[in-house]
């Protein structure tokens, strides 16, 4: 592909919610380099990962600690098999779990260490909160300040906290149940538009602090490489260049909230970037770029003809 000098890109990898049974297969049917990344992620975890990812159960997907790797392999198989006809990015970043994309695309994480730490990561996420004590919801419709006002008001003693800052008029709450349970009733009376999200554990909240501290010593044995590209963190909203800050940035996210709107201004300001190639399946993240910033173009690469979309561009 041809770049011109006002062209200026960067690659986002999706996090969890962007799945679907079938992900990736496409890609692996087609690209030989994409079917290697699903071979070898079946290796690392000693299970059949692929065949999860292409038919499901869907219920067993969806969890947590299967979902995470699946969507990270997903992703990189789509960049491998991508590479030779993608341009080169400015800036990576990846929503939430997605990160750990981003940093295998920087040759910050090799995959197989990517895979192992995400699956660690979604173990630990699980056992961090007993089912159902946790809750998260989206709050459509209200500013960040009111969401946060929200959160001051009905906390009651319990966690509640803004996790993820998805887009202007779209912020993720997470905490105990009964807590999530009050701020959604107080949002629907402040006419906004929440909805309790179907996910197994309250991210990106203090009640992860026991997960944080369970991976921290994985991270902490786990090599990471100074990243090619300026990579994005979701905990700063700003680029890290050395591995040791992109370690230090995996540890404070998993309970520190998703900064995706400031991520995203940032790429834009101050790195320049004019198109988001988003890799991986599902076209989230370009829905939520299009509402931060609709001058951008955007590309999803969900499926190969993503790629030819592109190419032709």
């Amino acid at each position: 592909m041809s770049e011109t000098r006002s062209e200026r890109y960067a690659f986002v990898f999706p996090g969890q919610g962007s799945q679907s049974i079938g992900m990736g297969r496409a890609w692996a049917q087609a690209y030989p380099e994409a079917r290697a990344v699903f071979d070898e992620a079946d290796r690392v975890l000693g299970f059949g990962l692929t065949e999860l990812c292409w038919e499901g159960p869907a219920e067993e997907l969806a969890l947590t600690a299967n979902l995470q790797p699946a969507l990270v392999a997903t992703s990189v198989a789509i960049l491998r098999a991508a590479a030779a006809r993608l341009p080169v990015p400015v800036a990576v970043a990846g929503h939430s779990l997605g990160e750990y994309s981003a940093l295998v695309a920087a040759g910050t994480l090799d995959l197989a260490d990517a895979l192992r730490l995400v699956r660690r990561r979604g173990e630990l996420m699980q056992e961090a909160v007993p089912v159902g004590e946790g809750a998260m919801a989206a709050i459509l419709a209200l500013d960040d300040a009111a969401v946060e006002e929200i959160v001051a008001e009905v906390a009651g003693g319990q966690v509640l906290a803004v996790a993820n800052k998805n887009a202007p008029g779209q912020v993720v709450i997470a905490g105990h149940r009964e807590a999530v349970e009050r701020a959604v009733g107080r949002a629907r009376e402040r006419r906004g538009k929440p909805r309790v999200l179907p996910v197994s554990a309250p991210f990106h909240c203090a009640l992860m602090a026991p997960a944080r501290e369970g991976l921290e010593p994985v991270l902490a044995e786990t090599a990471f490489r100074d990243p090619s590209v300026p990579v994005v963190t979701n905990v700063d909203a700003a680029p890290v260049v050395t591995g040791i800050g992109a370690r230090e940035a995996l540890v404070r996210q998993v309970d520190s909230p998703v900064r995706w709107v400031e991520s995203v201004e940032w790429m834009a300001d101050e790195a320049g970037v004019t198109t988001f190639i988003e890799v991986g399946p599902g076209a989230v993240l370009s829905g939520t770029i299009r509402r931060i910033r609709p001058d951008a173009a955007r590309v999803g690469l969900a499926e190969p003809a993503g790629l030819d979309a592109l190419a032709e561009d």
